[in-house]
């Protein structure tokens, strides 16, 4: 379920998904991610902070070149809110942010 959550989200970013139809995505702790780092972003995760590991790319096989933003619902359906973000950069720089509150943060800027 949360590989479909993910999908839709980023499908709803890319204009190919209504993401207002679906119930599963009521919960709004939607971010956009906006790439301010001058390098092409090549993966991003976002995993619940109770997680050990980071979860799958959610980009998948997409990237988002610099100067770009995406909106991403990040819910892996735990009714959590805090989620740690890791976004690697063309060249292997990654940038991480612990402990961002998706329930009240619409923003996240990679630089």
């Amino acid at each position: 379920m949360r590989r479909n959550l993910l999908a839709a989200a980023l499908l709803a970013a890319f204009g190919l998904f209504d993401a207002a139809s679906s119930g599963a995505m009521a919960q709004d702790r939607r971010v956009e991610v906006v790439n301010s780092s001058g390098r092409t972003l090549r993966e991003f995760y976002a995993s619940n902070i109770n997680r050990s590991s980071w979860e799958e790319d959610i980009l998948g096989r997409n990237v988002l070149p610099s100067g770009r933003s995406i909106v991403i619902n990040i819910d892996d359906g735990s009714g959590a809110c805090r989620f740690d973000f890791l976004a690697v950069l063309e060249g292997g720089r990654r940038v991480e942010q612990r402990d961002f509150n998706v329930c009240r943060g619409s923003r996240f800027v990679v630089r």
